[in-house]
């Protein structure tokens, strides 16, 4: 589903944020990215559904190299994805089922079967009953069921969730990530960055650490020693 294959990313003023990763999320599987902030976490995943593009190495989603795509073909990759954000991203002035609805909008589904689809995907995120509810009348935990929603849509191959409980309370981060084991267990990759460690430590998922731009830790394959410099 994903793969890295010796990926570093520079930026021009603050220099590399990822350095010679490499790592291969397979089919149906779960695991955890973590590292402290500043680690590479969120560019390894801004990667991942290219919103940013590799200085060098190779980044390959869904059967697709990030790297070689045209602007036009990154929406094409993006239907394969369903993406989550902390900060939930919805539409002010959309209701609930409006904010899912435009997701098949923009992607070109048939307009007669998204009504059906919402009522689906907002029933098994457990609001069928905020379907009318716009974001400021929803709690932080409904308004991201509702992003989740949103990110299966269009039936992706991966999720990728970045701090999607970070805005959280406990109750809520509870239900978001039960949500989430529940869509991976249907047969959906999830890749998700937290710092939440006792989230990570109650879950037997693979987890992949990042510090300083390298992976220093994955439990389901060895790692190299990081080169330190001097």
């Amino acid at each position: 589903m994903i793969r890295f294959f010796h990926v570093t990313k520079e930026y021009p003023r603050t220099g590399a944020a990822l350095k010679d990763a490499s790592f291969r999320l397979s089919k149906g599987e779960f695991a955890f990215l973590t590292g402290p902030s500043g680690s590479g976490k969120s560019t390894m995943l801004k990667l991942s559904y290219a919103d940013e593009r590799p200085s060098s190495g190779e980044v390959r989603v869904a059967g697709m190299n990030v790297s070689k795509l045209r602007p036009r073909e990154v929406p094409m990759l993006r239907r394969k994805l369903g993406i989550i954000f902390q900060d939930f991203r919805l539409l002010d002035d959309r209701t609930a089922e409006e904010n899912v609805a435009f997701a098949l909008e923009v992607t070109g589904a048939a307009r007669d079967s998204i009504p059906g689809k919402v009522a689906r995907l907002l029933q098994q995120v457990g609001l069928g009953s905020k379907a009318g509810s716009y974001p400021k009348q929803m709690s932080g935990g409904e308004q991201q069921r509702v992003a989740i929603a949103r990110a299966l849509a269009n039936d992706p191959y991966v999720v990728v969730a970045d701090e999607p409980t970070g805005n959280l309370d406990e109750r809520a981060t509870r239900g978001v990530f039960q949500l989430l084991q529940d869509i991976n267990m249907a047969g959906t990759a999830v890749l998700m960055a937290t710092h939440d460690l006792e989230l990570v430590r109650r879950a037997d998922y693979r987890v992949i650490e990042l510090n300083r731009g390298q992976i220093v830790y994955d439990s389901a394959e060895p790692v190299a020693p990081a080169v330190t410099d001097g």
